[in-house]
């Protein structure tokens, strides 16, 4: 069945996705900052020089460096965020794809199972209101209090898998992996999302039907 072949051939197709995406990564530097000697930012490395990697470097088409540089805090903020909850989403797609789902009940009084959600965009539509009033509080709870968009370093105390990373040099490679990765995931999950509700089919590579 359709739902069986997406099941053994999804991790295949992730794989060529995260290849696509891996391509990418050049371009995605487009938001890059140029480097500069102004200050470095409570993370004990130059925000600056975060993400202008090889093989594009610096890019800044429409100059908004010299114009603008007081935007630059906030606008690295929300990419980092926004690359973060990008990751989220991708991985999110490939679990919940491969029907790796919660025992039990989403809403007891709706009769509805976390197993009985459906895959892709269709997804949203089966949560009730109440439910997606939850999603919403907690990204309030989020985004005000717990990791508020006002603190623009995006260091929120838990460390690197619990552990703080002293090293300047080593925090700068592993900030730079994160930004690209976002950059990546959140090509990736835009694409995810287009090809699901274009053509059913979120991994376009393999063709599931």
């Amino acid at each position: 069945t359709t739902i069986l072949l997406k099941s053994k051939t999804l991790f295949v197709s992730t794989m060529f996705k995260l290849a696509a995406f891996a391509s990418l990564l050049a371009g995605a530097s487009a938001f890059a900052p140029a480097q500069s000697g102004r200050a470095a930012t409570s993370l004990a490395v130059n925000e600056l020089e975060i993400g202008a990697t090889a093989p594009l470097g610096v890019y800044d088409p429409l100059g908004w460096l010299d114009t603008e540089p007081e935007a630059f805090e906030r606008r690295r903020a929300v990419e980092r965020k926004h690359g973060r909850v990008a990751m989220a989403a991708v991985v999110g797609t490939i679990v919940h794809n491969n029907h790796i789902v919660f025992d039990g009940y989403l809403s007891k009084s709706a009769d509805l199972k976390f197993s009985d959600v459906p895959t892709g965009i269709d997804g949203i539509r089966a949560i009730p209101g109440a439910g997606l009033l939850q999603i919403l509080a907690f990204f309030a709870l989020v985004e005000l209090a717990w990791m508020p968009a006002s603190k623009y370093d995006g260091d929120y105390g838990v460390g690197y898998f619990g552990t703080d990373i002293l090293d300047p040099e080593n925090k700068a490679r592993k900030l730079n992996v994160e930004l690209n990765n976002g950059r990546a995931a959140m090509m990736g999950i835009l694409g995810i999302m287009v090809h699901d509700v274009l053509e059913g089919k979120p991994f376009i590579f393999i063709d599931m039907n």
